[in-house]
């Protein structure tokens, strides 16, 4: 259970991982110290999958806030052959 470090590893690789390991809980068929460490390693992939999300929220954000509406304008500008001093 113990492979890569949660925050190494990409977000889909660690839910794909996260959703295993609680599979494997649901079972029952791990041993209590199986179980203990199944449900670290599934603490740890979560708050990294937590993490990337939160994240990639920000930097909607981010764009949704003043991003996107530059680059448009910038975009029309350059469209318009008025592109001077632009980093587009």
């Amino acid at each position: 259970m113990a492979g890569k470090s949660a925050k190494s590893m990409s977000f889909e690789a660690s839910l794909a991982e996260l959703e295993k390991v609680v599979a494997d809980m649901e079972s029952g068929n791990l041993p209590l110290e199986e179980s203990l460490a199944a449900y670290q390693r599934g603490m740890a992939l979560l708050n990294a999958c937590r993490s990337r999300l939160d994240d990639a929220q920000q930097k909607v954000r981010i764009l949704e806030e003043g991003g996107l509406k530059d680059l448009s304008f910038s975009l029309d500008q350059a469209q318009a052959g008025n592109h001077k001093n632009e980093p587009f």
